[in-house]
């Protein structure tokens, strides 16, 4: 039999973030709570969960005094006596422990062999494996021969099979389900060995051999190799980011493989020949077990009191910090006496009170009686010193008042089974703006405070340095709300406009400060890495404007204007000086004038991060600008460490080939703001595409954008995505999380480009892993599926692709790519590489057939299938599509029907009709 134990993950702000704590207190994660208890006064919180900052001082606990609750009161409530009654539902994470095996057997009679590898945990469990040969080098996988591949298996690129395990149940005295797969061996000189992991396609999951690849060894065994598997050998296993390192050999049948030889095993061994093995590895998968807390309520109007029980089934010491409130500001005080046995108060604004464990084992409870008076019961709980529970950012609060039909405002009673990500953004600015104010007074207090110190000419060091430090407290907690309250904001409907037809100067509006556009735009990247080397791409790109309008392109994006440096103009100089290798600046103003005429907007590439210098300092280090703008080294941050700058440090990443410019310098902000807003009137760019965008803050990006008033702004936030052992986790919150981070601090006046999107289509499509393409909501798993109207996706660009080809996209699976992205919502952006080429006509066909169906940035999708080698989704219920080698048809629909509207290699779309 299997066993369970709690495994310590909490849900924090969408990322899973693991925790640690003794095997005897269970841990939780919760999606109707977040771990964050606030107050207009103070604040709770796990330092260690959001970042390296030291806990708010909290003054000692002290003993209240406790008196016993009247006895005919101890028992819960009969529901005829319940005058209210709430239930918030919790959902926790157990650890279901298992094994994997792995059986090598002889088939009898016969000079074939067997392979199974089985798990008995429940799940979608794939065999993801390859062989190798005599004479390979080292661990390249290469695909086994078709007779040793079984039924209902896939290739997956020309390297390795992915086979499902099947159900299968065991004898009735296990009484346990099993999942295996059988491979059928024939003697082959050739191959030296089977590799293979185990996938649970529901999590995402990969289970390895000490974080590397399983090796059954078919002929002579490597005896070097402490991943190779088979009798006499002891092993490690690491199953996947879920469990635990073991080192336990939990069985093996040695006898297995002598019953039909006659040989010893010494003797095999010596010559070499293959032996049979049984192995068991335990694993752990983490399940979901539904858990609540409850609250009745009953008003005893004889008694002039309200007596309350709270009850939980979650199982731990959890302590229940409680108060009241007389108004609805809901401010918390303490009631007076008599409270529960074990009370304590904390700076007298709230109680403690340890839950106690009921009688049947199963949770534990407590009954408060309180006085009459109150118009609210408000409460949080805590599970252990760090860890605290709310209800979706706020306290949680209950109505005493018998006259009150106010309910619990995050609960009806239809529908309590909420999650965090779906219904915490409208309670999120009342829940942390009490607390933000909080902090704005507690930083003025002190700033009086070190502003006294001064004037008093007091010169103790320590007693500033103690401000100071307090200061930077708060300040990082304020960050911390900050970065972990990032809103989905409400989406306005978008506007569709008929400027392009219905007169002469086909431009877009151009003042649209959000810097969303319509909401409908189509952006095709126009240049790659190559293109500056004519020293003609202005006008060669001229030719081709009318052909991209007429493929349906809204917004073209254009290489960065100014002298460079570097001939593709990524390492700026005078920003003034627009006479660059792509051509001149009257190239460029007639470029932008012809896209104008076909309804193109036209976005430049700002690069705002660095800039080179035209003279040297003192030292010899070039920090010296020239041009119009003229700085010196105070515009260079302070912590580059190659350019000796003066300024303050860095609000982001440094780029290392260049000197960065301090964004807080107001004569550099004010600069460039000049500058953007010259080139919105002097070339008639529409918007920007912002380089580098995570080197410096994006508080600055919103002062140069409501400057400028771009049409359409977008960001490049680009950075490493989540990996395990090499491989990609199924989970990206944390990468979506920074670049949703960014676009919040530009209040929403830019978008990004959508890079968590990209990566997890190279996964998917290249490992044929379309289970990767949702999120654990249902959602689209990128920034797509928390902000799209904010989010830019695409599948290659200059860098990725082009010549470069940093991060090339499956080779093959393009329109794949672009069958996603083109009838999903975000903007789609189109790399110029792929549009002329042999992709052009496909491309144009889902760029029509979006534009006919009006799919737009906030279109909705519904993901009908995420499977191992099929995603299908339909998307505002007008269109239906399917990508991968897997089988999908549209369901039936009540009025009208699905038809096909175009299809390509392993991808179909269908329009209602």
């Amino acid at each position: 039999m299997s066993t369970v134990r709690l495994k310590p993950v909490f849900h924090i702000r969408r990322r899973e973030i693991p925790r640690c704590r003794s095997k005897s207190k269970p841990l939780f994660r919760s999606t109707s709570f977040t771990n964050r208890y606030s107050s207009n006064n103070y604040v709770f919180s796990d330092a260690r969960i959001f970042c390296n900052f030291r806990p708010p001082r909290t003054s000692p606990s002290h003993s209240v005094s406790a008196v016993s609750t009247d006895t005919t009161i101890l028992e819960p409530f009969q529901s005829a006596d319940v005058s209210s009654k709430d239930t918030f539902p919790v959902k926790l994470t157990e650890m279901l422990e298992g094994k994997i095996s792995v059986r090598l057997d002889q088939v009898k009679h016969s000079s074939n062999w067997e392979l199974r590898v089985g798990c008995n945990l429940p799940g979608k469990w794939v065999l993801h494996w390859g062989v190798s040969h005599v004479d390979d080098v080292g661990c390249e996988w290469d695909k086994p021969p078709s007779n040793m591949i079984p039924p209902g298996s896939i290739s997956i690129k020309d390297h390795a099979i992915e086979t499902p395990m099947k159900k299968s149940s065991l004898s009735s005295a296990e009484r346990d389900t099993f999942y295996e797969v059988k491979i059928d061996l024939k003697p082959c000189k050739g191959i030296s060995s089977i590799n293979f992991v185990v996938k649970d396609e529901e999590t995402g999951a990969w289970y390895q051999h000490k974080g590397r690849d399983f090796k059954v060894p078919l002929v002579d065994y490597i005896k070097d190799d402490a991943n190779t598997m088979g009798p006499k050998r002891g092993f490690n296993f690491w199953p996947g980011a879920l469990g635990q390192l073991s080192n336990i050999l939990l069985g093996t049948d040695t006898n297995k493989g002598q019953e039909n030889s006659g040989e010893s095993r010494d003797s095999k061994e010596e010559n070499g020949q293959l032996d049979g093995f049984y192995i068991e590895l335990p694993i752990a998968k983490k399940i979901w077990v539904n858990k609540s807390v409850s609250v009745s309520i009953r008003n005893c109007s004889e008694m002039a009191k309200n007596l309350i029980y709270l009850e939980t089934d979650i199982p731990g010491e959890i302590v229940l910090h409680w108060g009241v409130c007389r108004d609805e500001k809901r401010k918390w005080e303490v009631p007076p006496a008599p409270h529960p046995p074990e009370t304590v108060a904390f700076k007298d604004r709230a109680l403690r009170t340890p839950l106690q464990p009921r009688e049947d084992g199963n949770g534990s409870s407590i009954i408060i009686t309180l006085e009459e008076g109150f118009s609210g019961f408000v409460f949080v709980l805590r599970l252990d010193e760090n860890t605290w529970l709310n209800y979706i950012g706020n306290d949680f609060y209950l109505p005493l008042s018998s006259s009150s039909s106010l309910r619990v405002k995050n609960i009806d009673d239809e529908s309590k089974g909420v999650h965090v990500e779906e219904t915490e953004e409208a309670n999120q600015t009342n829940s942390f703006s009490g607390f933000a104010d909080g902090i704005i007074k507690d930083l003025k207090n002190l700033v009086s405070d070190i502003s006294s110190e001064k004037n008093q000419k007091v010169k103790s060091k320590e007693a500033q340095g103690n401000i100071l430090q307090e200061i930077e407290r708060l300040a990082a907690e304020a960050y911390n709300i900050f970065r972990n309250s990032v809103p989905t904001f409400s989406e306005e409907p978008p506007v569709e406009t008929k400027a392009a037809v219905e007169v002469k100067d086909k431009r877009l509006p151009a003042k649209i400060c959000s810097g969303t556009g319509t909401g409908y735009e189509i952006l095709c990247q126009g240049f790659n890495w190559e293109s500056h080397k004519s020293g003609r791409w202005y006008v060669e790109l001229k030719q081709k404007a009318e052909e991209l309008a007429s493929l349906g392109f809204t917004v073209i994006w254009l290489p960065p204007p100014t002298e460079s440096v570097s001939p593709e103009g990524y390492m700026p100089k005078d920003l003034y000086n627009l006479n660059s290798r792509y051509g001149s600046i009257d190239e460029l103003k007639d470029l932008v004038k012809r896209f104008h005429e076909v309804g193109i907007s036209v976005l430049g590439d700002a690069v705002l991060n660095h800039r080179c210098a035209q003279y040297q300092n003192q030292n010899g280090v070039w920090n010296i600008f020239g041009g119009r703008l003229n700085w010196d080294d105070r515009a260079v941050v302070a912590d580059d460490p190659h350019f000796q700058g003066k300024g303050n440090k860095s609000s982001g990443d440094n780029f290392h080939a260049a000197p960065n410019i301090d964004h807080s310098q107001e004569f550099v902000r004010t600069d460039l703001k000049e500058w953007l807003c010259w080139l919105r009137k002097e070339i008639g760019y529409d918007g920007w595409r912002l380089d580098f965008a995570r080197g410096f803050w994006g508080g600055y990006v919103k002062d140069y954008m409501e400057a400028s008033e771009p049409y359409f702004a977008v960001g490049e936030y680009w950075d490493s995505l989540s990996y395990t052992y090499g491989e990609m986790d199924h989970n990206q919150d944390a990468h979506r999380q920074r670049i949703i981070d960014w676009i919040n601090a530009t209040n929403g006046t830019a978008g990004a480009f959508d890079v968590t999107t990209k990566g997890i289509l190279h996964s998917a499509l290249e490992r044929c892993e379309y289970w990767r393409l949702t999120d654990r909501k249902g959602k689209p798993p990128g920034a797509i599926g928390w902000w799209p109207s904010r989010a830019v996706t695409f599948i290659e660009n200059h860098d990725t692709g082009s010549t470069q080809g940093h991060w090339r996209f499956p080779s093959g699976k393009e329109m794949q790519g672009y069958a996603y992205i083109l009838t999903h919502p975000g903007t789609p952006s189109v790399f110029f590489d792929h549009i002329f080429s042999h992709y052009r006509t496909e491309i144009g066909s889902l760029i029509s057939l979006r534009k006919r169906n009006k799919i737009h940035c906030r279109s909705t999708v519904q993901i009908l299938k995420a499977e191992r080698d099929v995603y299908a989704a339909v998307i505002d219920e007008k269109l239906a599509m399917k990508i991968g080698p897997g089988h999908f048809e549209p369901p039936s629909r009540s009025s009208g029907r699905w038809s096909l509207a175009c299809e390509g290699r392993d991808y179909k779309l269908w329009e209602a009709s």
